[in-house]
Order: C-alpha cells, then sequence, then structure tokens
C-alpha cells in the first residue's frame, strides 16, 4: 500500500462526506499518544521506533482496501472442455482483523464454485480472499463477500464458501476462551438448492 496523501478521500457511510485520509505522520503521531495512553513514553528506546513498525504494519494488514476482487476475476477462460464439476480451494489462509477491537482473527477458508461456461485461475480465488480478510472484518460479512464476488465476476451455477477462524479478541481479552473457533458459510445456486452437492463441499472440506 503506497504511503497516503493528505489529498486520499476515504468513501464512507452513505449520506456522510468523504473523510481526508491521514498523513503517515499523522498515523504514527496517533500511535505515539496510544502508546502514552497505555502508560508507556513513547520516547523510551525500547518504543520510539514503534510508531512507525506499526504505520508499516497496518500498511500490509490492511492492503486490501487498495484492491479490486472484480479485476483479479477479470480473466476467465473459456476452454474447460466440458467440465462442469466443482472446483475447489481448501484451506487458504485466513490473516484478518475484526473491526469491533482491531484484533486478528486468524484461520482456513475453503471455497469452491460451480462452473458454467468459464473457470478463473485458481490463485485468483486466494487473491479474493486475502483482498477481503486484509481489511477490519467481521467474519459473516467477510464470507457473504466472498461469494459475493464470485458470483459477480464469474456467473457460475453456484458458490460455496466456509471460513473457519479463531478470534483473537475473544481469545486475549473478554471471556478468555482459547481454542474456540467460528465457522461460517454461505451457499448460493446449486450449492443452496442441491443437499447432496453442499454435502459434497462440507465433506470435502473436512477432508484430512
Amino acid at each position: 500500500m503506497d504511503a497516503p496523501t493528505r489529498d486520499a478521500k476515504l468513501d464512507g457511510p452513505a449520506g456522510l462526506e468523504p473523510l481526508a485520509r491521514p498523513t503517515r505522520e499523522e498515523a504514527m503521531a496517533a500511535v505515539r499518544t496510544l502508546i502514552a495512553w497505555a502508560g508507556d513514553d513513547p520516547r523510551r528506546e525500547g518504543v520510539i521506533d514503534t510508531p512507525k513498525r506499526v504505520v508499516d504494519a497496518y500498511a500490509d494488514w490492511f492492503e486490501g482496501y487498495g484492491a479490486d476482487p472484480a479485476k483479479e476475476l477479470s480473466r476467465t477462460f473459456e476452454d474447460v472442455q466440458g467440465y462442469d464439476d466443482i472446483v475447489m480451494l481448501r484451506e487458504i489462509e485466513v490473516e484478518s482483523h475484526c473491526e469491533h477491537h482491531m484484533a486478528p482473527f486468524l484461520g482456513k477458508a475453503y471455497v469452491a464454485y460451480m462452473p458454467t461456461n468459464r473457470v478463473v485461475g485458481i490463485s485468483k480465488l486466494v487473491r479474493v480472499v486475502e483482498i477481503f480478510a486484509k481489511r477490519l472484518q467481521t467474519q459473516e460479512t467477510m464470507t457473504q463477500q466472498i461469494a459475493d464476488a464470485i458470483t459477480d465476476s464469474l456467473r457460475p451455477a453456484g458458490v460455496a464458501v466456509l471460513i473457519d477462524a479463531q478470534h483473537q479478541c475473544m481469545t486475549t481479552r473478554g471471556v478468555h476462551h482459547r481454542h474456540v473457533s467460528t465457522i461460517t458459510t454461505q451457499f448460493t445456486g446449486v450449492f443452496k438448492t442441491d443437499a447432496s452437492l453442499r454435502q459434497r463441499f462440507l465433506d470435502f472440506a473436512n477432508k484430512g
């Protein structure tokens, strides 16, 4: 993600004016404020470079805001030699941050679609998951967004998405329950209407 300029605008909720994106220096100043609020001195040797590191980390963690999933899915291939069954990717790494506490949630995504007359490079499906994961998210919203992006771009007969993740906002704060994972699913088209096809997807996802 490139360093934002003062003229950059952030799209906001409907009816509100776009928000001017802070500069890198303003972001670093905000981190210094949080360090001081936590009870430390941002001038201390051990944390004096922390604001720079945090801003650099944010550029990586949230690079999905600068990427377009539709663009990733725009190059398709129509020569599928009559293939008309499931295309599925298992255990795609999910590294995201919850929008409520900005704490990480980590897990795996399982994504499938039933092609009609075209397919897309499998790495592009991984990239779509990455783009939505590298934004402030809820797991439920991200699951829906992945399914919608594939549906809108590929127009398949159906899409199936399953995400299994552990949320650090629950394991490191609040109820402090470790090893609890959250599973979300989204089924469209034939995966929604055909129970046997949906079960095949779930069986593939659970395959050890």
